[in-house]
């Protein structure tokens, strides 16, 4: 599959149309009240979060993290990107592609979008970071727009992922969207220690959730409208 063609599937609108990151942590934002619990869903006299507010909050913070991260590998050179290292996938083009290839594979299955398999056809369809940042970028923005639509109840729907010679495999959507976002973490986390090899420092991953966090990250969630 061309690089074109990956980063065609992959378009879309900027991410965070519908609030702030401390909105949507709040659960106010679109569906205000509702994005609660039905009354007496409580624990410790304090209302619970409902599973779907909770994907749209993880979908901003995988938007956040690859912004954080890529903004810098984006120091390296090219031969710095290519060059091979010691981790799972060894290097970081064949890692931050992988990333990229396997939330467009969950993103088509979620969407059925019916293409399956193809969306894996390249290891690299990006080769150049540039072109591969772009592209991260319109498939974090296609997650969030996923989640945003969410409803509590499409949680339990059950979609269709090609899984080629073993078959078709039905799965539930909350199962492949905690799939996907432990996907996010586990290989991003191997891009981060890649990174500390270089001359780059690695950045700071886990200032997103907490309030006390919040001024460390306020000009990138403004910057990417979360």
């Amino acid at each position: 599959m061309s690089a074109c063609c990956l980063a065609s599937r992959c378009s879309g609108r900027a991410v965070g149309e519908r609030g702030t990151l401390e909105q949507h942590q709040s659960g106010v934002v679109g569906r205000e009240k509702k994005e609660f619990a039905k009354p007496g869903a409580r624990t410790g006299g304090t209302q619970t979060m409902l599973l779907s507010t909770h994907f749209r909050a993880m979908a901003r913070n995988n938007a956040w993290s690859n912004h954080r991260l890529l903004a810098a590998c984006a120091h390296l050179s090219q031969d710095e990107f290519e060059a091979t290292r010691v981790s799972f996938l060894p290097s970081l083009q064949l890692t931050l592609n992988h990333i990229l290839l396997v939330d467009c594979y969950y993103l088509d299955g979620l969407e059925q979008g019916g293409r399956g398999l193809a969306t894996l056809a390249s290891e690299v369809p990006f080769p150049k970071f540039a072109e591969l940042a772009a592209a991260q970028a319109a498939a974090d923005a296609r997650l969030v727009r996923y989640c945003d639509a969410l409803r509590e109840e499409m949680l339990e729907e059950v979609v269709v992922l090609d899984r080629g010679e073993h078959g078709l495999a039905r799965e539930a959507v909350h199962a492949v969207l905690s799939h996907l976002f432990v996907h996010q973490i586990h290989h991003r986390g191997q891009a981060h220690a890649m990174l500390s090899g270089t001359r780059v420092a690695p950045p700071q991953l886990d200032e997103f959730f907490l309030q006390w966090d919040a001024p460390l990250r306020e000009h990138e969630v403004k910057y990417l409208r979360l």
